[in-house]
């Protein structure tokens, strides 16, 4: 993944930005108020499982999506805060369901055992429950200083995203499509709907926490669904052609299981083509702000398509 990244068609000079320290500082302050939001009691066991996945460490690329658009129309970390913790709750919630026997059959998770293969299947299925309920309950009980009417329509998003119109629609999709022939339209469903959505959610729940108006709050709605539809391309192609910066995406898995998916279709180069598409789409949405506050949204569209996810 060395091609040149895309060009910035933002109508003032990009400033400076240091992408790894923003996100290695987000991931650090997002981590602190995971851990403090899930505290460990009883029972035991299944605040353990649902510990468990979202310490397991990652990017945290959609809870930090979500307060870098909070701060992008206006708002503050503070504001954004709960309702990341909340979407990395839901997001790890549906990768425990994800990487069950009965869905997408996964041992690894991060290069650690999965939920499953440590609490078993009873216990993860019901911290995957967990998590989600606890995601909602979080984010209203301390999200401040925001009116009832935003706060309401960012559940609404959020569960949405999950939801039989957004991740839930995808899996079945995608499990009932294995072994199947499938065109581009059928699979492009599946990809909206698996990580589209939760890219989507992310940066729309920024923006009505942060006060965005309703043309903020739709450019980045596209900004996140082309985002999150990349980061999933990206995901296919890292399965095809491995990815030595992640541990559990050795590579080949999706072809074991028959799976559609985009180099399955069109090829790694079409592929890889695709993705950048998407990030170029997204990129075009920013050109509407400040380009000192979009810095982080065009730096992340682009680290999405670097293979280092």
């Amino acid at each position: 993944m060395d091609e040149k990244l895309i060009t910035k068609p933002h109508k003032d000079p990009l400033p400076k930005f240091e992408l790894e320290e923003y996100m290695a500082k987000m991931a650090k302050q997002i981590n602190k108020a995971l851990d403090e939001a899930v505290p460990l009691q009883n029972p035991q066991t299944l605040h353990e499982a649902m510990r468990y996945t979202f310490l397991a460490g990652g990017n945290r690329v959609f809870s930090t999506l979500c307060i870098a658009s909070c701060e992008l129309v206006g708002g503050n970390q503070s504001l954004a805060m709960p309702m990341a913790c909340a979407m990395e709750m839901i997001t790890t919630s549906a990768v425990i369901l994800d990487d069950l026997p009965c869905m997408d059959n996964d041992d690894l998770r991060r290069g650690k055992p999965a939920n499953h293969k440590v609490f078993g299947e009873a216990a993860s299925v019901l911290g995957s429950h967990g998590l989600f309920c606890l995601a909602i309950e979080h984010f209203a009980n301390k999200t401040e200083n925001i009116s009832p009417d935003r706060k309401l329509r960012a559940i609404v998003e959020i569960c949405s995203a999950f939801g039989s119109e957004g991740a839930l629609a995808g899996q079945i999709t995608d499990l009932n499509s294995e072994g199947k022939e499938v065109n581009l339209s059928e699979l492009e469903f599946i990809h909206r709907n698996k990580s589209g959505k939760f890219g989507e959610a992310s940066t729309v729940c920024g923006a009505i926490l942060g006060g965005g108006n309703e043309d903020e709050i739709a450019r980045l709605r596209n900004y996140g669904m082309c985002v999150g539809l990349a980061y999933q391309v990206m995901d296919d192609i890292l399965d095809a052609t491995g990815n030595k910066n992640n541990k559990d995406q050795e590579g080949g898995r999706d072809l074991l299981r028959d799976k559609a998916t985009y180099p399955k279709l069109i090829g790694v180069d079409e592929s890889m083509k695709y993705a950048r598409e998407l990030v170029a789409q997204a990129i075009k949405e920013l050109e509407y702000f400040d380009s000192v506050r979009a810095a982080p949204l065009y730096q992340m569209a682009n680290f999405i398509v670097s293979g280092k996810c």
